[in-house]
């Protein structure tokens, strides 16, 4: 791998566990579905340029929008709203990758061996312990909320297998035309006066979800799309997992969330399942027939 190659995906990891702060401290100044409804807004007019009508694939799109867009990132921020600790939302939010993996083995039949098996046992495992820390117990729903929307992204991601050729922007592009109507009409009957209040937002909040907009969706979703298209599965996928490690040292070193034993060992054990199930699938992607 060039080393400027290099250099792009280890910046997309530390852009992608950045983002844990930017939800954080948006959710905090103002609703969380008005939040990601104002996300999906700086999302669409970056890539208008490239919304264009896609025939035979609406359907895929309007469902892949609802489930991957509205769903997802709707219920990945009441989440981080309702969560003080999010360092274990960040863990848990790697469950995506082994409900992505069950999804392929049901839908797809995709057959799988036992390194894989013991890989998603490894992940549910690792956020089982992590529901027994007392900073989490409290917060149980909050951790529920986000298993939900790794379900939906999981969901979404195998949508996504049947729009491959289509411009990462274009997607991106529909999933906020789909979503903000969504959120909006969420926001105004959940959280009255979220969305008129927006104008009286402080201006650093629309800094984090610009960040959240541009770094997350845009540049980290963007940018990967395009090494893939330059280097195998195999390669890329194992440089993304230092992302979810480093979204929880940033959260307890820049939010103060506590460390504690349940918190190391379930967020090791988790993440050891995840990486297993991605170096796996990866290598299994590569190894099948052209």
């Amino acid at each position: 791998m060039k080393p400027q190659h290099l250099a792009l995906i280890l910046l997309i990891d530390v852009i992608w566990a950045f983002n844990i702060v930017a939800v954080k401290y948006s959710v905090m100044e103002m609703g969380a579905l008005a939040s990601v409804c104002v996300r999906y807004i700086f999302v669409l007019v970056i890539c208008l340029p490239w919304l264009k009508w896609l025939p035979g694939k609406m359907t895929l799109i309007l469902a892949a929008g609802i489930i991957g867009g509205a769903m997802s990132f709707g219920l990945a921020g009441l989440s981080f709203a309702l969560a003080d600790n999010v360092a274990s939302l960040a863990i848990a939010g790697q469950l995506g990758v082994p409900f992505s993996l069950i999804l392929a083995v049901i839908v797809l039949k995709e057959r799988i061996h036992w390194p894989r098996i013991f890989g998603i046992l490894l992940a549910f495992a690792g956020v089982g312990i992590l529901s027994f820390d007392p900073h989490v117990f409290d917060e149980r729903i909050a951790l529920l909320l986000t298993v939900a929307a790794s379900f939906c992204w999981a969901v979404s991601s195998l949508l996504f297998r049947n729009l491959k050729g289509v411009s990462a922007l274009t997607i991106h592009a529909w999933l906020a035309v789909v979503s903000i109507p969504l959120l909006a009409g969420a926001s105004a009957i959940f959280e009255p006066g979220e969305i008129a209040g927006v104008a009286d937002v402080p201006l650093s909040t629309f800094g984090w979800l610009a960040y959240s907009a541009i770094g997350a969706s845009i540049v980290g979703h963007v940018g990967m799309s395009w090494l893939l298209q330059r280097y195998p599965v195999s390669t890329l996928s194992p440089l993304t997992l230092p992302t979810p490690l480093l979204s929880a040292i940033i959260a307890v070193a820049v939010l103060g969330n506590p460390v504690s034993p349940q918190l190391v060992a379930g967020g090791v054990v988790a993440l050891v399942g995840v990486a297993i199930i991605t170096i796996r699938t990866a290598q299994a992607r590569e190894a099948k027939p052209a």
